[in-house]
């Protein structure tokens, strides 16, 4: 068998396995995982001999040396195993919170922010994504929509609600009266996780910052979430999309500022589950009469 024949048959057996053990429900998500570890610079997925390492191979293996373990590992004046108080992994994640913190503190402007995002580096989803899908539409709106991250549309044309779940938005808006200009949307996640996995939270929080001066620089009279992720995000809590929908909450601006929030179902949700489309389109109605009031 020629190598790149013998390349060809390791990707289909990776994708195989994926789909077999249920990793993946779909193809597509299994050639978008199997394309991010290409672009990762994995040439190798599976070898052409079996892997094992022997009891006496293992004995000498050397335990890795880095400051996690060491940390772990240290010993207080009584000689008893101190556990750190928080991992390295966990420091730096906060660091890079406070650092994203302390620039949106410096940004006056939405370019400001979003030049400062393009060049933040404490998220490891950048260095996965094609781009920053930064915010998008009117920067004065009355209307602020916020969805959780993007998806491969988004990524590759770097704009907010863009595939098949951003045509289905602008139709649901239009139904209403508004049209997708006058608002601005923008997503929780500004780079797109890897196969469209969900996000952890260290992620969620080391971008919530640049999604909050958002917010405050925008000055929205309403907000709409599309999705639990981008609900619970903003409101920190846990509940589900049917318990948050059909009412407004109250969000609060770092400034003291209080502006409505409506919850409803994600455009993608509803793709894949219609019958949930009239309960969408109730809280459109909802928004719009809220609106209105304003």
């Amino acid at each position: 068998m020629c190598k790149y024949s013998l390349y060809v048959a390791k990707k289909a057996i990776f994708v195989i396995l994926l789909l077999q053990y249920n990793i993946v429900s779909s193809m597509e998500n299994a050639k978008e995982i199997l394309n991010w570890y290409i672009l990762s610079g994995i040439t190798d997925i599976c070898s052409d001999e079996p892997f094992r390492v022997s009891l006496a191979e293992k004995s000498t293996i050397s335990e890795p040396k880095n400051d996690t373990v060491s940390a772990i590992k240290a010993v207080d004046e009584n000689g008893l195993t101190k556990r750190p108080a928080m991992t390295l992994l966990a420091q730096e994640g906060q660091a890079a919170c406070l650092n994203a913190v302390e620039l949106c503190q410096k940004a006056q402007t939405l370019d400001d922010l979003k030049a400062l995002m393009e060049d933040f580096s404490g998220c490891s989803l950048k260095f996965s994504a094609n781009s920053t899908v930064f915010g998008y539409g009117n920067p004065q709106a009355e209307l602020m929509i916020i969805g959780e991250a993007p998806g491969a549309d988004e990524d590759r044309m770097g704009e907010p609600f863009v595939g098949r779940s951003g045509k289905l938005l602008s139709k649901m808006l239009a139904a209403i009266g508004i049209e997708r200009e006058d608002c601005y949307i923008t997503n929780v996640l500004p780079w797109r996780p890897p196969g469209n996995r969900t996000p952890t939270d260290g992620e969620v929080a080391v971008c919530l910052p640049f999604l909050k001066r958002q917010i405050e620089l925008v000055g929205p009279k309403i907000i709409l979430l599309l999705g639990g992720s981008a609900a619970n995000t903003l409101l920190n809590c846990s509940d589900s999309v049917s318990s948050l929908r059909g009412k407004f909450v109250d969000y609060t601006t770092e400034n003291g500022t209080i502006i409505p929030t409506l919850t409803s179902y994600h455009p993608a949700f509803l793709l894949r589950s219609a019958a949930q489309k009239a309960k969408a389109w109730s809280d459109f109605l909802r928004l719009q009469r809220k609106l209105e009031d304003i």
